[in-house]
């Protein structure tokens, strides 16, 4: 009597390994020099929301580029398993930053999403969305970009061959700057999904999410 064949295992792709770079380095000075990452929403300073939706999605290991207000926004970010690199010149293109930021990871990264500190909508499932985006794109592209009513959106996926370029291209090389000279590499990924468009940079936004019911306040406010 022959003796049936194993079955063959299914197949399952290897996860891939995808870390993060936060980029809150900035001094805020169209909202009044006050540190916008600091504003809270449920309770929590947006940038400590985003690092732990960034971890609750899987991704690791976080790096947090500091700059202006870095003893302050490190301190939002205590208990949280996060590697904090400090840019020494803040006032420098904010390429300098996500330089740091991408050179602060290990090797043998898949892709870095890089991120900045003032998107207080974003959670692990907008998180996990774009990974979900960056695993089906196009054959041939490696930066994924969310598109909302033609609109760029942030955080952006990078694969690890867009982060060689970009740390070969030296700290004066934007993301943006990449996208423009490599456009068929771009994926333009289209979503509904406004929290990818919705960000703080003046107090009007600050009236404009209270519109919409999203209440963002600063810590001393609260405490008030």
């Amino acid at each position: 009597m022959a003796i049936p064949a194993t079955p063959p295992l299914p197949h399952h792709p290897p996860t891939p390994r995808i870390g993060a770079v936060l980029l809150a380095a900035g001094s805020a000075s169209r909202m009044g020099h006050r540190p916008k990452c600091l504003l809270e929403h449920g309770g929590q300073a947006i940038v400590r929301r985003q690092v732990q939706a960034l971890l609750g999605a899987g991704l690791a290991p976080v790096v947090v580029v500091l700059g202006h207000y870095r003893d302050q926004v490190a301190a939002a970010l205590d208990g949280l398993p996060v590697e904090r690199v400090v840019n020494p010149d803040p006032e420098a293109p904010q390429s300098q930053s996500l330089h740091q930021g991408l050179t602060a990871l290990p090797a043998g990264l898949d892709a870095v999403l890089v991120s900045l500190a003032d998107l207080p909508l974003i959670g692990p499932a907008e998180i996990a969305a774009l990974v979900a985006a960056w695993q089906q794109r196009p054959a041939g592209t490696g930066f994924v970009r969310p598109w909302v009513d033609g609109q760029p959106g942030n955080p952006v996926l990078l694969d690890a061959s867009v982060c060689r370029d970009l740390l070969s291209g030296g700290p004066d090389l934007s993301g943006q700057q990449w996208a423009a000279r490599h456009p068929d590499r771009v994926h333009r990924w289209a979503t509904d999904q406004r929290a990818y468009i919705t960000d703080v940079d003046r107090p009007q936004d600050l009236d404009v999410l209270a519109a919409q019911g999203i209440a963002l306040c600063w810590p001393d406010d609260r405490s008030a």
